[in-house]
């Protein structure tokens, strides 16, 4: 199992609130590592490292070499915490892995094609996707760093739906989100919402000027 994403972590001696916010002071992020048979251990990160990690969509579904003076181990991230309205994170868990054991993963879904889609190139429409990630299980040496949606052929109002989604070689769907037998739309091209909204502005005013002209007409008829 090779990973492209590598994290330089330092044993963390202490613990507790008052500690952690020393740490993040010192632009280090506390975290915990846990999983595959082993105990817990805390460690601090880079914040500066750290940011620029997330910031890459693959760092968040990817497996990662965590690198200590120990030595390295491989893990997935689980959670990252925040800061609700500040550029810091507060904190972070990572999850082992082993090689025999299944992973159970959120993969971000690429739509491909949307430029020449019929419905899109032309008819004008635009592609609107209800989904953005699947759950999914897999082998450590079978994740994928994403899952590849193909909209090319789709028309005007036309759908492509979760059972039409082809996964990678030892990757299965998790549809723990769905009551069986349920297939969903992914995504959908529909027409631009401008157009929507001038259809029925335009509906709107043909119906007013029907009421005006009804009401001229009783006017009339009541001078009469």
């Amino acid at each position: 199992m090779s990973s492209n994403h590598v994290l330089n972590a330092q044993p963390r001696d202490v613990s507790g609130t008052r500690a952690s916010r020393r740490q993040r002071r010192d632009s280090y992020v506390p975290a915990v590592v846990y999983g595959a048979g082993k105990d817990s251990e805390t460690v601090t990160l880079d914040h500066d490292q750290v940011m620029h990690s997330l910031e890459r969509e693959a760092f968040h579904s990817a497996i990662i070499d965590l690198k200590t003076d120990a030595g390295s181990q491989q893990v997935i991230l689980r959670e990252v915490q925040m800061h609700p309205y500040r550029p810091l994170v507060l904190h972070m868990d990572f999850q082992r892995i082993k090689a025999t054991e299944t992973l159970h993963m959120k993969i971000p879904l690429h739509f491909e094609g949307a430029d020449v889609a019929p419905g899109v190139k032309t008819d004008g429409g635009i592609l609107a996707h209800s989904m953005t990630e699947l759950d999914i299980t897999c082998l450590p040496k079978d994740l994928p760093e994403y899952i590849a949606v193909d909209v090319s052929t789709l028309g005007m109002n036309e759908s492509l739906h979760l059972s039409d989604i082809q996964l990678p070689e030892g990757v299965e769907l998790t549809v723990t989100a769905y009551h069986e037998g349920e297939d969903p739309a992914v995504a959908m091209i529909t027409a631009p919402k401008v157009v929507e909204d001038e259809v029925l502005a335009e509906e709107g005013d043909a119906v007013e000027g029907t009421g005006e002209e009804s009401s001229a007409d009783s006017e009339e008829g009541k001078s009469d």
